[in-house]
């Protein structure tokens, strides 16, 4: 074989590499997507296993996450992560104190490749605007911005659901509600954003996942 025969030989055999171990890499991150997407699936389903209301109720929240995160501009990544927190941030609920279900959310969800940030958002989601939320105290644009999107959605949908020991509240004195505590407890331009989209989509969001409003908007 002429030096050249063996130089283009040879640069058929690293292509020929090449392409094998990309596709590699390509199976490999589709299995981690894969399993990612049936683990969060599996623990929103244990959510509903547990109790119906808290599995619709993080639905919405998933619904109203991204809204959001778009109005704020969060790139494509950043907005998966809010979904997922939002999705999950109560998975923390099954079998602990109340307080406590932050951390045991987080305890979970860090352990799944991938929902590393996520994890942080539920870990922080009852942190407060002034800092004097849990667990960690954490202030202002201290707390990541995924977990002051769930702080705002969560209270809100808190207030207007109905559930078997409470009548929810009509939706605007619930935005009236989020506008008083906006700068104390909560982000008052992730406030701003939801009021927005609140007015615009709840009405379709509740409709989607078949709860009933206690007020329409």
């Amino acid at each position: 074989m002429t030096p050249a025969g063996a130089l283009l030989a040879s640069e058929r055999e690293d292509r020929a590499a090449f392409s094998w171990g990309s596709l590699r890499v390509q199976e490999l991150e589709e299995q981690v997507r894969s399993t990612r997407k049936a683990t969060i699936c599996a623990l929103n389903q244990m959510l509903d296993l547990k109790d119906l209301n808290t599995g619709v109720h993080s639905t919405r929240l998933a619904e109203w996450a991204v809204r959001i995160g778009q109005e704020l501009g969060l790139e494509e990544i950043g907005l998966e992560d809010v979904e997922v927190a939002a999705l999950l941030h109560d998975a923390g609920k099954v079998g602990v104190v109340m307080r406590m279900h932050p951390e045991f959310s987080w305890a979970v969800l860090r352990l799944v490749p991938g929902l590393e940030r996520a994890s942080l958002f539920a870990l922080h989601h009852h942190e407060k605007y002034d800092g004097s939320g849990y667990p960690a105290g954490l202030r202002g644009e201290e707390i990541p911005i995924g977990a002051r999107i769930v702080s705002v959605i969560d209270a809100f949908d808190a207030m207007v659901a109905a559930r078997p020991y409470k009548t929810g509240l009509p939706c605007e004195e619930a935005l009236r509600r989020l506008i008083v505590d906006s700068g104390r407890h909560f982000d008052p331009i992730v406030v701003q954003h939801f009021i927005r989209i609140a007015r615009a989509e709840v009405s379709s969001v509740f409709a989607a996942t078949g709860v009933t409003q206690s007020t329409e908007l």
